[in-house]
Protein backbone atom coordinates (compact mmCIF):
# COMPACT_ATOMS: atom_id res chain seq x y z
CA UNK A 1 0.00 0.00 0.00
CA UNK A 2 1.68 3.76 -0.80
CA UNK A 3 1.97 6.11 1.34
CA UNK A 4 -1.44 8.19 -0.52
CA UNK A 5 -3.65 4.38 0.11
CA UNK A 6 -2.43 4.92 3.78
CA UNK A 7 -3.81 8.29 4.28
CA UNK A 8 -6.67 7.38 2.32
CA UNK A 9 -7.60 4.83 4.68
CA UNK A 10 -7.03 6.84 7.73
CA UNK A 11 -8.96 9.91 6.89
CA UNK A 12 -11.89 7.97 4.90
CA UNK A 13 -15.75 8.71 6.68
CA UNK A 14 -17.02 5.73 8.69
CA UNK A 15 -20.10 7.69 9.61
CA UNK A 16 -20.73 10.26 7.59
CA UNK A 17 -24.07 12.75 8.58
CA UNK A 18 -25.35 15.15 6.55
CA UNK A 19 -28.56 17.89 7.28
CA UNK A 20 -29.99 15.09 9.54
CA UNK A 21 -33.09 16.31 11.55
CA UNK A 22 -35.23 14.51 14.00
CA UNK A 23 -38.70 15.06 14.41
CA UNK A 24 -40.79 13.38 16.91
CA UNK A 25 -44.90 13.24 16.85
CA UNK A 26 -46.74 15.63 13.99
CA UNK A 27 -48.31 18.95 13.48
CA UNK A 28 -48.93 20.91 17.10
CA UNK A 29 -47.28 18.32 19.04
CA UNK A 30 -44.36 17.61 16.74
CA UNK A 31 -40.71 18.01 18.62
CA UNK A 32 -37.96 18.78 16.67
CA UNK A 33 -34.89 17.00 18.34
CA UNK A 34 -32.07 17.61 15.97
CA UNK A 35 -31.96 20.28 13.53
CA UNK A 36 -29.81 20.31 10.27
CA UNK A 37 -26.90 17.99 12.16
CA UNK A 38 -23.80 17.20 10.22
CA UNK A 39 -20.77 15.71 11.25
CA UNK A 40 -17.97 13.14 9.48
CA UNK A 41 -16.12 10.51 11.87
CA UNK A 42 -13.27 8.77 10.31
CA UNK A 43 -11.39 5.74 10.41
CA UNK A 44 -9.86 4.72 13.99
CA UNK A 45 -11.12 8.44 14.90
CA UNK A 46 -12.63 8.81 18.43
CA UNK A 47 -15.29 11.47 19.06
CA UNK A 48 -16.80 12.77 21.78
CA UNK A 49 -20.42 14.48 21.75
CA UNK A 50 -21.27 17.33 24.36
CA UNK A 51 -24.33 19.25 25.32
CA UNK A 52 -26.52 20.12 27.59
CA UNK A 53 -29.24 17.37 28.72
CA UNK A 54 -31.61 17.13 26.22
CA UNK A 55 -29.82 18.15 23.16
CA UNK A 56 -30.24 15.10 21.17
CA UNK A 57 -26.69 13.57 22.06
CA UNK A 58 -28.07 9.76 22.88
CA UNK A 59 -30.83 10.39 19.60
CA UNK A 60 -28.03 10.86 17.37
CA UNK A 61 -26.58 7.86 18.47
CA UNK A 62 -29.82 5.47 18.17
CA UNK A 63 -29.77 7.16 14.58
CA UNK A 64 -26.56 5.69 14.03
CA UNK A 65 -27.46 2.77 15.28
CA UNK A 66 -30.27 1.98 13.10
CA UNK A 67 -32.94 1.92 16.51
CA UNK A 68 -34.41 4.98 15.01
CA UNK A 69 -35.40 6.59 11.41
CA UNK A 70 -34.33 10.22 10.78
CA UNK A 71 -36.93 12.34 9.61
CA UNK A 72 -34.35 14.17 6.97
CA UNK A 73 -30.89 14.54 5.97
CA UNK A 74 -28.67 11.57 4.70
CA UNK A 75 -27.03 8.92 7.32
CA UNK A 76 -24.46 6.62 6.10
CA UNK A 77 -22.48 4.22 7.69
CA UNK A 78 -21.29 2.40 4.38
CA UNK A 79 -22.61 -1.08 5.32
CA UNK A 80 -20.21 -1.07 8.75
CA UNK A 81 -21.62 -3.01 11.70
CA UNK A 82 -22.15 -0.97 14.66
CA UNK A 83 -22.30 -1.98 18.78
CA UNK A 84 -24.28 0.53 20.86
CA UNK A 85 -23.28 0.17 24.53
CA UNK A 86 -25.62 2.10 27.56
CA UNK A 87 -24.69 3.33 30.56
CA UNK A 88 -26.14 0.55 32.18
CA UNK A 89 -24.61 -3.05 31.62
CA UNK A 90 -27.87 -4.39 30.84
CA UNK A 91 -26.31 -7.95 31.52
CA UNK A 92 -29.34 -10.81 32.01
CA UNK A 93 -29.05 -11.55 35.72
CA UNK A 94 -29.54 -15.35 35.11
CA UNK A 95 -26.71 -15.85 32.51
CA UNK A 96 -23.06 -16.02 32.96
CA UNK A 97 -20.42 -13.40 32.35
CA UNK A 98 -19.35 -16.03 29.72
CA UNK A 99 -23.35 -16.27 28.59
CA UNK A 100 -23.86 -12.59 28.40
CA UNK A 101 -20.94 -11.97 26.13
CA UNK A 102 -21.78 -15.56 24.11
CA UNK A 103 -25.11 -13.60 23.35
CA UNK A 104 -24.52 -11.86 19.76
CA UNK A 105 -22.45 -14.75 18.79
CA UNK A 106 -25.18 -17.44 19.32
CA UNK A 107 -27.16 -14.50 17.76
CA UNK A 108 -24.76 -14.88 14.56
CA UNK A 109 -25.26 -18.47 14.80
CA UNK A 110 -21.67 -19.35 16.21
CA UNK A 111 -21.32 -22.44 17.11
CA UNK A 112 -20.89 -23.18 21.02
CA UNK A 113 -17.17 -24.40 21.20
CA UNK A 114 -15.87 -21.23 19.48
CA UNK A 115 -18.69 -19.26 21.24
CA UNK A 116 -16.60 -20.30 24.09
CA UNK A 117 -13.38 -19.82 22.80
CA UNK A 118 -14.25 -16.14 21.78
CA UNK A 119 -15.77 -15.28 24.65
CA UNK A 120 -13.05 -16.29 27.17
CA UNK A 121 -10.44 -14.39 24.59
CA UNK A 122 -12.65 -11.24 24.79
CA UNK A 123 -12.76 -11.49 28.59
CA UNK A 124 -9.01 -11.41 28.61
CA UNK A 125 -9.28 -8.22 26.19
CA UNK A 126 -11.18 -6.57 28.96
CA UNK A 127 -9.00 -8.57 31.69
CA UNK A 128 -11.61 -10.55 33.31
CA UNK A 129 -10.16 -13.24 31.99
CA UNK A 130 -10.79 -16.18 35.06
CA UNK A 131 -14.39 -14.37 35.77
CA UNK A 132 -16.61 -16.59 32.57
CA UNK A 133 -18.72 -18.51 35.48
CA UNK A 134 -19.75 -15.47 37.41
CA UNK A 135 -22.79 -14.16 37.64
CA UNK A 136 -23.63 -10.35 37.13
CA UNK A 137 -24.56 -9.55 40.42
CA UNK A 138 -21.17 -10.51 41.38
CA UNK A 139 -19.02 -8.48 39.74
CA UNK A 140 -18.51 -4.31 41.09
CA UNK A 141 -20.28 -1.80 38.40
CA UNK A 142 -16.96 -1.18 37.11
CA UNK A 143 -16.89 -4.89 36.30
CA UNK A 144 -19.92 -5.08 34.71
CA UNK A 145 -19.08 -2.24 32.44
CA UNK A 146 -15.91 -4.48 31.63
CA UNK A 147 -18.18 -7.50 30.69
CA UNK A 148 -21.13 -5.09 28.42
CA UNK A 149 -18.30 -3.68 26.03
CA UNK A 150 -16.60 -7.39 25.59
CA UNK A 151 -20.13 -8.04 24.65
CA UNK A 152 -20.49 -5.35 22.38
CA UNK A 153 -16.50 -6.85 21.24
CA UNK A 154 -18.40 -9.74 20.21
CA UNK A 155 -21.04 -8.43 17.60
CA UNK A 156 -17.57 -7.81 15.60
CA UNK A 157 -18.34 -4.04 15.05
CA UNK A 158 -15.95 -1.63 13.33
CA UNK A 159 -18.08 1.21 14.90
CA UNK A 160 -18.31 1.61 18.89
CA UNK A 161 -21.34 3.73 19.92
CA UNK A 162 -21.11 4.55 23.39
CA UNK A 163 -23.63 6.25 25.69
CA UNK A 164 -22.28 7.50 28.86
CA UNK A 165 -21.07 4.57 29.56
CA UNK A 166 -18.83 5.33 32.54
CA UNK A 167 -21.71 8.08 34.21
CA UNK A 168 -22.37 5.68 37.04
CA UNK A 169 -19.41 4.56 38.08
CA UNK A 170 -17.30 6.34 40.50
CA UNK A 171 -13.80 8.57 40.05
CA UNK A 172 -11.17 5.91 40.34
CA UNK A 173 -13.16 2.84 38.59
CA UNK A 174 -13.95 5.50 35.53
CA UNK A 175 -10.14 6.96 35.59
CA UNK A 176 -8.90 3.07 35.13
CA UNK A 177 -11.62 2.60 32.52
CA UNK A 178 -10.68 5.31 30.54
CA UNK A 179 -7.32 3.91 30.66
CA UNK A 180 -8.68 0.23 29.25
CA UNK A 181 -10.92 1.99 26.84
CA UNK A 182 -8.19 3.48 24.99
CA UNK A 183 -5.82 0.53 25.13
CA UNK A 184 -8.62 -1.45 23.87
CA UNK A 185 -9.50 1.24 20.95
CA UNK A 186 -6.16 1.06 19.88
CA UNK A 187 -5.33 -2.56 19.86
CA UNK A 188 -9.12 -3.23 18.28
CA UNK A 189 -8.36 -0.71 15.78
CA UNK A 190 -11.82 1.00 16.40
CA UNK A 191 -13.95 4.01 15.50
CA UNK A 192 -15.82 5.57 18.68
CA UNK A 193 -18.42 7.71 19.12
CA UNK A 194 -18.74 8.04 22.78
CA UNK A 195 -21.50 10.21 24.32
CA UNK A 196 -20.64 11.96 27.38
CA UNK A 197 -21.71 15.07 29.96
CA UNK A 198 -18.46 14.88 31.43
CA UNK A 199 -16.19 17.58 29.59
CA UNK A 200 -13.04 16.82 31.48
CA UNK A 201 -13.77 13.22 29.95
CA UNK A 202 -14.73 14.08 26.93
CA UNK A 203 -10.82 16.13 26.26
CA UNK A 204 -9.24 13.06 28.18
CA UNK A 205 -10.51 10.27 25.80
CA UNK A 206 -11.46 12.41 22.24
CA UNK A 207 -9.87 13.13 18.99
CA UNK A 208 -12.26 15.77 18.29
CA UNK A 209 -14.82 16.84 20.69
CA UNK A 210 -18.57 17.40 19.21
CA UNK A 211 -20.60 20.48 21.19
CA UNK A 212 -24.29 20.75 20.32
CA UNK A 213 -26.91 23.21 20.95
CA UNK A 214 -29.49 22.95 23.60
CA UNK A 215 -32.81 21.20 22.19
CA UNK A 216 -33.11 21.19 18.97
CA UNK A 217 -29.41 19.89 18.50
CA UNK A 218 -27.18 21.51 16.40
CA UNK A 219 -23.27 21.27 16.06
CA UNK A 220 -21.87 24.31 17.32
CA UNK A 221 -18.56 23.52 17.77
CA UNK A 222 -15.84 21.13 16.48
CA UNK A 223 -13.03 21.04 19.07
CA UNK A 224 -9.51 19.20 17.92
CA UNK A 225 -7.88 17.74 20.51
CA UNK A 226 -4.15 17.39 19.65
CA UNK A 227 -2.79 16.38 23.65
CA UNK A 228 -0.13 13.36 23.13
CA UNK A 229 -1.97 10.58 24.88
CA UNK A 230 -1.86 8.91 27.10
CA UNK A 231 -3.62 11.76 28.83
CA UNK A 232 -4.61 12.38 32.75
CA UNK A 233 -7.89 13.96 33.61
CA UNK A 234 -6.44 15.66 36.17
CA UNK A 235 -3.43 17.56 33.70
CA UNK A 236 -3.17 20.62 33.11
CA UNK A 237 -3.57 20.64 29.35
CA UNK A 238 -6.73 18.44 29.86
CA UNK A 239 -8.23 21.29 32.19
CA UNK A 240 -7.26 24.20 30.43
CA UNK A 241 -8.86 22.83 27.53
CA UNK A 242 -11.98 21.31 29.18
CA UNK A 243 -12.34 24.77 30.87
CA UNK A 244 -12.39 26.49 27.65
CA UNK A 245 -15.40 23.92 26.46
CA UNK A 246 -17.21 24.60 29.44
CA UNK A 247 -17.60 28.01 29.29
CA UNK A 248 -19.04 27.87 25.41
CA UNK A 249 -21.17 25.41 27.01
CA UNK A 250 -22.48 27.68 29.94
CA UNK A 251 -22.71 30.63 27.27
CA UNK A 252 -25.18 27.92 25.14
CA UNK A 253 -27.17 26.71 28.36
CA UNK A 254 -27.65 30.59 29.27
CA UNK A 255 -28.41 31.65 25.61
CA UNK A 256 -31.36 29.05 25.89
CA UNK A 257 -32.61 29.69 29.16
CA UNK A 258 -33.34 33.51 28.19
Amino acid sequence: MSILDTTSVRTASVVRIENVSKTYGSGSDALLALDRVSLDVRQGEFVCLLGASGCGKSTLLSLVAGLDRISGGTLDTGGRKVALMFQEAALFPWLSVSGNVELPLRLQGVGKAERRRRAAELLEIVRLGGFGEKRPHELSGGMRQRVALARALAQNADVLLMDEPFGALDAMTRDILHDELERIWREQDLTVLFVTHNVREAVRLGDRVILLSSRPGRVIEDYPIKHPRPRRIDSSEVSGQAGEITDRLRAEVARHAN
